[in-house]
């Protein structure tokens, strides 16, 4: 594979930092930055103005099949439009996280962005990040990194986020939560969470930003220099 054209692989529970670091390490590089996760979200929060009970399983597949979910980039910006609408902003409220939880749950819905995710990085040149890129979307990534913490730094995470955004969710509301969802993610017959064997293991819960990014930079010249 040309090095320019390398698929990176970032794989982790909620709240290890995933996207921020995915979108640093693709803006230094010059690659696509891929928010695998932001596409579960965009769908369930299709199906939470649908069903808020989300207890409808062939509703939820039907609008997987039927809804167009498209990442963009705009003045350096990540966006993600559902069928033609910006939902940015929407998705990152926390019933909607839980509700991307619940329906990538579902064996059709993964099909059908799993699909579509693979298409989008087929040439290469991409950092995706997600639950299960490195073991399911693309096995055969040039660069497989698995970002985790503390279930308790990951709560303390979520929690400083919320209430920067002026939302009130106490902390113990969100580790209950982040434990939560990490049973269903890592529970779940299609695809669960879990660390590929060749995925570098990085724990996030004692690091900096800039300090995992440093890493992960270093792993992609050596992968390079392996290429050459």
């Amino acid at each position: 594979m040309d090095q320019q054209h390398l698929i990176i692989a970032i794989d982790g529970p909620s709240g290890a930092g995933k996207s921020t670091v995915a979108k640093e390490i693709a803006k230094r590089l010059g690659y696509l930055y891929i928010d695998t996760g932001a596409m579960y979200r965009a769908i369930g929060l299709k199906a939470l103005g649908k069903n808020p009970r989300l207890d409808d399983v062939q509703q939820i597949i039907a609008i997987a099949r039927d809804s167009l979910v498209e990442l963009k980039s705009t003045t350096g910006q990540a966006q993600v439009w559902l069928d033609g609408r910006d939902v940015s902003e929407a998705i990152r409220a926390e019933p909607v996280s839980q509700a991307a939880s619940i329906v990538s749950s579902i064996p059709e819905v993964r099909r059908v962005l799993v699909r579509a995710q693979q298409q989008m990085g087929a040439d290469g040149g991409v950092v995706m990040e997600g639950r299960d890129i490195g073991t399911k979307v693309f096995p055969n990534a040039g660069l497989k990194i698995f970002l985790d913490a503390s279930e308790t730094t990951r709560a303390r995470r979520r929690f400083e986020e919320n209430r920067r955004k002026g939302a009130h969710i106490s902390f113990d509301q969100m580790l209950a939560e982040i434990h939560e969802r990490d049973t269903r993610d890592s529970q779940r017959t299609d695809s669960p969470l879990t660390r590929a064997p060749d995925a570098v293991y990085i724990d996030t819960s004692e690091k900096g930003i800039d300090e995992v990014i440093s890493e992960i930079l270093r792993l992609v010249q050596a992968r390079e220099n392996v290429q050459e």
